[in-house]
């Protein structure tokens, strides 16, 4: 059994060229979905998306349906949910570890669940008495572009599921209680939509009266707190009766470098955010609308936190196009690509193409255990560039007493002289009108006087025990 939940093309957005899009793409794999497309007269959105390696867009979405409609293709921007499609999140959740995954399906039960409330009040024209817009006191001429009632789903999910108490996976227990929910209908939808307006023109209004000082009958304020829960009523039904839309898109992104139940609850977030801006007077279903925001969600967090070190999203984006291209030339030339056959298809500088493959690449952890023991560590492999050897340390020491020692035979004005000239104290050559300065004398005097000093240390009394050291460099 399949349950549908059909959202209408989107509308908006500039046409622009397809060429650009799909320029890169396999040309294999681009004729396989184009043979796929014309048999079936129709063609997932995500199919697409998934092909292009692009973010979601209003443009994108409108070149794709300039490339394909000419071709007699329908771009479909349905999302199914199947019976296998939550044993499939439950496989790929098998790997989170038990603590994290009850830590992670808690967050993400209680994200959409805390503005719940038991409580039950008349509707919210009557118990408020508010003057409301027109738009609330008027059905929607699209009501009826909505999608039918479908409450055989939450018993097909909830018979997916274990037995509560039968299993303690978090991720079962997730699924089975959100299946227990009931989808909505049009009027449903339109009904809640209207409640949660009525709730965010009520919270304005306590806000504007408290920041004016104005006094308020108490049960007039009584009736306005009232819609307020009410709205927020609202807002935890329309969000807990979509809560399997967001599993149905979060699993289409497993294997990206998150974890099933956080692309499930930054979707939630995503959810959240589409109920609190979601306009019914345009006469679009809300899951359309909400699709999006949920996928804005769950991308966004792909990019923000599935890598060590986050990547911007535009370098993301440059990223897939430069992987794209160079999966396209592997299959022209069956060997791999060079950088410069890279950057002439992607029209990149080389330099820039390499660092987008660098940057591409996965950070390794130095504690990474390595052998089939796994008894070494990745770090003990990796020679410290920057580490001295132990005998050229103990050479540069010895260097330095003997020298030392050379220099203590000179008179102190002569030991001072060498040593600013060449740096021996500070590391800091100093010339010869700096070392005159210190000495109150010309520079020509401090050249006379090295002069001298380095004629005695050359004296093969002296010279012998740094020649020495000299072969050892």
């Amino acid at each position: 059994m399949t349950v549908q939940l059909f959202a209408p093309p989107l509308s908006g957005g500039s046409k622009g060229s397809s060429v650009g899009l799909f320029d890169g793409v396999p040309e294999r794999d681009l004729t396989v979905l184009l043979d796929r497309a014309k048999a079936a007269g129709v063609i997932p959105l995500d199919d697409v998306l998934a092909l292009l390696g692009v973010e979601l867009t209003v443009d994108v979405v409108e070149e794709i349906r300039t490339f394909f409609e000419p071709l007699g293709v329908q771009i479909s921007e349905a999302v199914e949910l199947h019976e296998g499609t939550f044993e499939s999140i439950l496989d790929a959740a098998v790997a989170v570890e038990p603590c994290a995954a009850e830590t992670t399906a808690t967050a993400a039960a209680a994200a959409v669940s805390a503005a719940a409330s038991a409580a039950v009040v008349a509707p919210v024209e009557s118990a408020a008495g508010l003057e409301l817009p027109d738009a609330l006191a008027e059905e929607s001429d699209n009501a009826d572009v909505v999608r039918p009632p479908r409450r055989f789903a939450s018993q097909s999910m909830a018979n997916m599921a274990p037995p509560l108490g039968s299993s303690s996976d978090p991720v079962r227990m997730y699924l089975r209680e959100i299946g227990q929910v009931d989808l909505l209908t049009g009027p449903q939808e339109v009904e809640l939509a209207k409640r949660i307006e009525a709730g965010v023109l009520a919270e304005a209004q306590l806000a504007d009266l408290a920041a004016s000082g104005e006094a308020m009958d108490l049960a007039e304020r009584r009736k306005i707190q009232r819609v307020v829960r009410d709205g927020e009523r609202a807002k935890a039904e329309l969000t807990q009766a979509n809560l399997r839309l967001v599993v149905s898109i979060a699993k289409r992104y497993l294997g990206r470098g998150l974890q099933i139940l956080d692309l499930i609850q930054e979707g939630n977030l995503g959810l959240m955010r589409a109920v609190e801006k979601f306009d019914y007077t345009k006469g679009f279903k809300f899951s359309t609308y909400a699709t999006w925001w949920i996928r804005q969600a769950v991308t966004r967090a792909i990019a923000d936190q599935a890598r060590t070190i986050r990547i911007p999203v535009h370098m993301v984006e440059s990223m897939n196009k430069v992987h794209r291209h160079q999966r396209q030339l592997m299959q022209e030339l069956e060997r791999e690509p060079t950088i410069d056959e890279i950057a002439a298809k992607v029209g990149l500088p080389p330099s820039r193409v390499r660092d987008i493959l660098l940057i591409g690449q996965d950070p390794l952890s130095l504690d990474s255990p390595v052998g089939e023991e796994e008894d070494s560590m990745l770090a003990d492999f990796i020679e410290d560039s920057r580490a001295i050897a132990p005998a050229d340390a103990a050479a540069k020491q010895m260097l330095g007493q003997a020298l030392y020692e050379a220099l203590e035979e000179l008179n102190p004005r002569e030991r001072q002289v060498v040593r600013m000239r060449f740096g021996l104290e500070d590391g800091q050559a100093k010339t010869l009108e700096e070392v005159g300065r210190e000495f109150g004398v010309t520079r020509e005097r401090i050249r006379q006087i090295e002069s001298k000093t380095l004629a005695k240390l050359r004296h093969p009394h002296r010279s012998q025990k740094l020649r020495d050291y000299l072969d050892v460099e």
